[in-house]
């Protein structure tokens, strides 16, 4: 019987880790995901460059760019281009 017991566990445990993965997260495959990195990319690049160049304006201004960054993104999430956006519903994203 203990050998039952430890199958019954297993099962139990392999059922409670596989819940785990059921969930579906979304990795945010969506113009306003894409267009909110491609612009933290470009700000990243550009304070990086002022980095190097040891110069404050470009360096706070590359940041400045990754903050627009993230509000355009959350402008298109808000008006329908994010995940389960209704702007998307029928276009295959």
């Amino acid at each position: 019987m203990g050998n039952h017991a430890t199958v019954t566990e297993k099962s139990s445990n392999e059922q409670a880790v596989a819940s785990i993965h059921d969930e579906v997260i979304g990795h945010g495959n969506s113009p306003a995901a894409w267009t909110c990195v491609l612009i933290m990319i470009v700000g990243s690049i550009v304070a990086g460059i002022g980095f190097v160049m040891a110069s404050h304006l470009v360096f706070w201004g590359g940041v400045v760019v990754m903050f627009i960054g993230l509000i355009v993104g959350w402008i298109m999430k808000k008006a329908g281009y994010g995940v389960d956006g209704d702007k998307l519903m029928n276009s295959g994203h």
